[in-house]
């Protein structure tokens, strides 16, 4: 059903506006807007593209709502959907980046990101046990997840390499029936978007390349390659960013890492507006406000350009997808990997909090975290349990929890 664009401008500027808590609490925003409120999608329409879009790297709430414009209005409709859900957060992430820049060095806002940061870690763990719920059900699930928290936690693999294993074991795993396929795509309503968009995502890289810029042609690099590797979630993905941002290119800090994530929480929007966050800092890190700006913009693009690619040129085939259950097979084992890379990011991250100094102790091919005992935190540790108890006993929103952690950590500052 068509919808004119100013209706649809309007629908989607305010569920961008509103999309705090993460994935299910935007989904079921849309869901309310778009099923419960008006007739614009039916039940079954809307569970269908929320299953495409939970096959996709990227943000699923973003990407249903790029689908749900698209289906309403075609690319127009789409680009302004996703747009909308996007640009709230995006504006929110810079303004506090630059924010970050100035004032992070002063004792009180230092004391108030601590809260930030333990509050993070229960976020995190609930995340966890959410995914487990859901992921963990069909056979081997448990032992893929397992195997892939040990794999990162204690041989530190790259992240897209136990991605792939995971979606190899789970095609070749797959011995049910192949139903037929029904009536084949039409592969050429794919080609064009794939093209258009392919040439939109690159157009940003070679321009740093001819302009010889190559902090910002790696950044733009980076963020491309995590772009098609983000299965599960933003969570799913911040280790392998951490490793790659903080030791592997010293673009920034853990602290700052950790920072971001904290402040990505407290914005509208997709959690992986993060790497918004992340570029802006690096760029302000190495030279200043304006190359930080271009770092920001350079990382907005490559990490949400992608999605509506994927959207624009997978839609038409989602009936087609629906009648590959190897593709789904190996889909199922990629989410139940990515509870073990989501636990591997909770240690990790638990640990950094915890601890003030944290190294890595090399055992062989092995690969440690050996944190300083003598450097704990016994406030970080009543911070976090502090936001444990608002979050999981007395069921306090994610924003109400982060904001009375923090005040929580300030005021523990001040004596």
């Amino acid at each position: 059903m068509s919808q004119p664009l100013g209706a649809l401008t309007r629908v989607f500027g305010r569920i961008g506006l509103l999309s705090f808590g993460g994935p299910a609490a935007q989904i079921a925003l849309m869901h309310r807007e778009l099923v419960e409120d008006r007739p614009w999608l039916t039940e079954a329409q809307f569970l269908r593209a929320l299953s495409f879009c939970m096959l996709l790297p990227g943000p699923e709430a973003m990407q249903l709502a790029t689908y749900a414009g698209w289906r309403l209005r075609g690319a127009p409709g789409g680009l302004i959907a996703g747009g909308l859900f996007v640009l709230p957060g995006a504006l929110v992430i810079a303004a506090l980046a630059m924010a970050y820049g100035a004032y992070a060095d002063l004792p009180l806002v230092q004391a108030g990101f601590l809260g930030v940061k333990a509050t993070v870690v229960v976020i995190v763990i609930q995340a966890i046990l959410r995914l487990s719920a859901k992921a963990l059900i069909a056979p081997g699930a448990k032992a893929l997840a397992v195997l892939s928290f040990l794999a990162l936690f204690l041989f530190n693999l790259p992240f897209p390499l136990v991605i792939a294993l995971a979606a190899l074991w789970g095609a070749l795993r797959y011995s049910g029936p192949t139903p037929d396929g029904g009536q084949r795509p039409d592969l050429r309503r794919s080609l064009r978007p794939l093209a258009i968009g392919g040439a939109l995502w690159a157009a940003p890289l070679a321009a740093a390349a001819l302009a010889g810029h190559s902090f910002l042609l790696s950044v733009g690099l980076f963020f491309s390659k995590l772009a098609v590797v983000t299965f599960g979630g933003a969570y799913a993905v911040l280790a392998y960013m951490t490793q790659e941002v903080v030791t592997a290119q010293g673009w920034i800090t853990t602290g700052q890492m950790l920072d971001a994530l904290g402040l990505a929480e407290t914005t509208p929007g997709p959690l992986i507006l993060v790497t918004e966050f992340v570029g802006i800092t690096a760029g302000s890190n190495l030279g200043g406000v304006w190359l930080g700006l271009l770092a920001g913009l350079m990382t907005l693009w490559v990490t949400f350009v992608p999605c509506f690619i994927w959207i624009f040129a997978g839609a038409p085939l989602i009936d087609w997808l629906e009648h590959r259950p190897r593709i789904n097979a190996a889909l199922s084992a990629i989410t139940a990997a990515v509870v073990g890379v989501i636990a591997n990011l909770s240690v990790w991250f638990a640990a950094h909090v915890l601890f003030t100094s944290v190294q890595t102790l090399n055992m062989g091919p092995m690969q440690l975290l050996a944190p300083d005992w003598g450097s704990f935190s016994p406030l970080a540790l009543g911070l976090a349990c502090f936001a444990a108890a608002l979050l999981f006993w007395r069921k306090w929103s994610l924003l109400q929890a982060l904001g009375a952690t923090t005040a929580a950590a300030v005021l523990a500052g001040l004596f």
